[in-house]
């Protein structure tokens, strides 16, 4: 039965080419011992490449010794005697003086990661002890130690092999020789990323006749696979920690403390760090794509609450954070928080169509095409949508200097192109010219007219280099330059991109809350482009994002329903006298911690013209308190109000423990300190009351 399974296990092997001539070279240098690591994760393939290690000794005419890690105690004397019985040496002899005598020894040692106390000792008593022919093969999670590497003794004698995914056609024959169908390989294949358990795993699964291999729907599958690749974890915390990880792009300390709402997640962050499941990387740790795909599948079904909680807490990190860092930045926090909805199942192929691509968006950058690149940007241009627009290209890049930006790769190659005409500022020319800007034009000519300095914008033309509008990764960056624009432009009201496909477009499109409008398509060239828009006044980009993380974790995402059309943001108008009560009331409360938090000015416009859309309370009243200080500061640059200003500013701003103990400070009567303290009062409130006009008159985006 051993000679059938061996000749099985030869036969269903598949790949590993270059590790297994590797190996056969050193087999073939008789004098040649030495140590080979063998290093990945758990369902790598680390034992089946031992058991074809172990046929070609055994086909050298090696002595060959296996010995498994989790047969074994960490302990030397027990080691020593398990490889000794099972070269065959003699019991009564001395184990390690037997064992050195062996001539041709071939130790294979498995699961290496339970000996982790042996590695020093290997290193510096054992393996030097043995033959000087004796070759031997750790298989583990981890790779050599820095120790080994430092060793100048081992070099030339010390070997590693890092083991990684199979490529597609190495796993698609694995799934062949599972007797997976050519037609329904593609399932496999888009889980398993060629990590070889789980593609047998899934093979398992489709052999037995169910239908479309869906992760959630198998938590069997997923519980044997992170069995495997996660095979102890400290504590509940610390697996919530793995979670979260599998969750976000990369994770970093910070990010995790947010995630597990903890002050401190160093050692969570170190812990996660030497798994053989995450790796590192200049932004961060990630894990493995199948551990990441195994852990987010098996949240999901065992833990929606939890899944759902996550992403909102990352959705939420990313937001301030695109605020927090610099310009350049803020792209890469995007890439980051667009990856939170690759599992959605509206967002989610546009995304993840982007991950297989080898290409990291983060490393992509727009810049505005100069002058002498004008010639790539029209050859682009030309080529997919035809000479016409080409005019009009060369027309906006003279009209609006700086509008044409260039999509550009690490290695600074020309990917794609963006152009972004404010239409706002077109004249009657420039319409008469641009049919485009004309029909955009036009229909902002039926809603309310643009406050001063507010923006209406159209992303006139834009494309990847080759494969055009098509999904792709040029053509993501190209989109989250859109969300960057819409979030970092100020007093946006109205946004408007094209597509030459618009019907492609349209599930992606109403996810985003970006509408269809039919009435500004237009021609060019004989070919008719699809318009689609977003009103900024109605939703603005903090609501907007905030809309797309309820839809991020909800099943039917576009059941989670839009602000309605004939909605405004809300802004509370008061009456002047109930306005006038409200000042005294946050004058009361402006030196208290959090005494502004339930002002009725929270919601008025001399706050929300200032605040970000949807802010909380404590930011509203960081924006009260700074309106009311600004004011005061008008007030006391007044002649005419300073003594006013003194009794408030002793009173509210900076108080005096008693208004006693203020007019003791003014060195005023009583009486004539109250007289001063509500002219003080009525010039604040009349100043505030003008603020607030003026903010409802020309309102802040």
């Amino acid at each position: 039965m051993a000679d059938r399974l061996r000749v099985r296990r030869s036969q269903g092997f598949v790949g590993r080419a270059e590790e297994l001539a590797f190996f056969q070279d050193l087999l073939g240098d008789i004098d040649c011992g030495g140590v080979v690591f063998v290093s990945g994760p758990g369902g790598i393939g680390k034992s089946t490449l031992l058991r074809q290690f172990e046929a070609l000794g055994e086909a050298a005419e090696r002595r060959v010794v296996r010995i498994d890690g989790r047969d074994v105690a960490p302990v030397t004397s027990a080691f020593v005697a398990a490889v000794a019985d099972a070269a065959g040496c003699d019991r009564q002899a001395d184990p390690l003086e037997a064992l050195a005598a062996v001539e041709g020894l071939l130790l294979l040692v498995d699961t290496a990661e339970l000996l982790g106390p042996l590695d020093r000792w290997w290193r510096e008593d054992f393996l030097p002890s043995l033959a000087a022919d004796a070759l031997t093969v750790v298989a583990g999670r981890e790779p050599p130690t820095v120790a080994w590497r430092a060793d100048l003794s081992w070099r030339g004698l010390l070997h590693t092999i890092a083991l990684s995914a199979l490529p597609p056609d190495q796993s698609r024959a694995l799934l062949e020789a599972h007797g997976v169908p050519r037609q329904r390989q593609p399932e496999a294949l888009a889980f398993a990323g060629g990590h070889p358990l789980a593609l047998s795993l899934v093979a398992d699964v489709v052999a037995q006749g169910a239908g479309r291999f869906e992760p959630t729907a198998a938590p069997e599958v997923m519980a044997a696979l992170l069995g495997c690749l996660v095979e102890t974890v400290p504590s509940v915390l610390h697996r919530r920690a793995l979670e979260a990880c599998a969750q976000v792009l990369t994770t970093t300390e910070e990010l995790l403390a947010v995630l597990l709402e903890v002050q401190d997640a160093h050692k969570l962050f170190d812990w996660l760090r030497r798994l053989s499941v995450v790796e590192s990387g200049p932004r961060g740790l990630y894990p493995h794509d199948v551990a990441r795909d195994a852990l987010g599948a098996e949240l999901r079904w065992r833990h929606p609450e939890q899944y759902a909680d996550i992403h909102r807490r990352a959705g939420a990190y990313y937001r301030d954070r695109f605020y927090a860092v610099p310009v350049d930045e803020q792209q890469q926090v995007l890439v980051e928080y667009v990856f939170l909805h690759r599992d959605n199942p509206v967002l989610g192929p546009f995304v993840t169509q982007t991950a297989g691509s080898g290409t990291d968006l983060r490393s992509l950058v727009a810049t505005p095409a100069t002058e002498e690149e004008r010639s790539i940007a029209r050859e682009m241009v030309g080529r997919h949508e035809g000479p016409e627009a080409v005019a009009l290209l060369d027309f906006w890049f003279a009209r609006q200097p700086g509008c044409v930006l260039l999509v550009r790769g690490p290695d600074g190659d020309v990917l794609g192109l963006v152009t972004t005409v404010s239409v706002h500022s077109a004249t009657a020319e420039d319409r008469a010219v641009d049919v485009a800007v004309d029909r955009v034009a036009t229909f902002l000519d039926t809603l309310p007219p643009l406050h001063d300095g507010e923006v209406a914008a159209l992303f006139r033309f834009w494309m990847q280099s080759e494969a055009y509008q098509e999904l792709g990764p040029v053509q993501l960056f190209i989109t989250l330059h859109f969300v960057r624009y819409y979030m970092s432009t100020p007093r946006l009201a109205y946004s408007f991109v094209y597509y030459a496909d618009p019907d492609l477009w349209a599930g992606i499109c109403a996810y985003a809350d970006v509408s269809r409008l039919a009435a500004a398509d237009f021609s060019t060239d004989g070919k008719t482009y699809g318009v689609y828009w977003h009103d900024w006044r109605r939703t603005p980009p903090l609501a907007w994002l905030e809309q797309l993380g309820k839809r991020e974790i909800a099943r039917q995402p576009l059941d989670v329903p839009t602000v309605p059309p004939d909605v405004e943001v809300p802004v509370q108008r008061l009456t002047q006298e109930h306005f006038a009560a409200a000042v005294r009331d946050a004058l009361r409360g402006y030196a208290r911690v959090n005494g502004l938090r339930s002002s009725a000015l929270l919601e008025s416009p001399l706050v929300t013209s200032r605040a970000p859309a949807h802010a909380d309370a404590r930011a509203r009243a960081a924006v009260l308190q700074e309106r009311i200080t600004e004011a005061a500061t008008r007030l006391e640059a007044s002649p005419r109000d300073r003594r006013a200003f003194r009794a408030l500013h002793h009173t509210y701003l900076q108080p005096a423990p008693t208004q006693a103990d203020a007019a003791e400070l003014l060195d005023l009567p009583t009486s004539t300190y109250r007289r001063h303290l509500a002219a003080g009062v009525d010039r604040l409130t009349a100043i505030l009351w003008a603020d607030d006009q003026d903010s409802t008159a020309h309102p802040a985006r």
